[in-house]
């Protein structure tokens, strides 16, 4: 299994556009490979915010179809030249090979 895994961070009071940008119905759900994705918003009392975007895929040969395919690459050009949105402090990410999972007994 392989993951990317995104953390956005974000003014206070805006994590919940990061979740809605990310949890809604996409084009990834259809491609071959993808596994699932998570989105996770850190607890905090005040300040900024940060959101944790983990997309699971069954191998990083399934990612890298993903990342070269003609519907992702389009979504990033429709974007290009737009501003970022204001509230946006930072974004990184990265990219892991699953070792090990756990599951619980039963």
């Amino acid at each position: 299994m392989f993951v990317q895994v995104r953390k956005i961070t974000v003014t206070e009071g805006n994590a919940d556009q990061v979740v809605q940008r990310f949890s809604g119905a996409g084009i990834i759900e259809r491609q071959e490979g993808f596994v699932d994705s998570t989105v996770m918003v850190k607890k905090v009392r005040r300040g900024e915010e940060e959101v944790m975007v983990l997309t699971r895929w069954e191998s990083e040969q399934h990612w890298k179809q993903w990342e070269k395919s003609d519907v992702h690459i389009a979504a990033h050009k429709a974007n290009l030249g737009k501003p970022k949105p204001e509230y946006i402090i930072s974004s990184e990410g990265g990219l892991y090979e699953v070792k090990a999972v756990k599951t619980a007994v039963e």
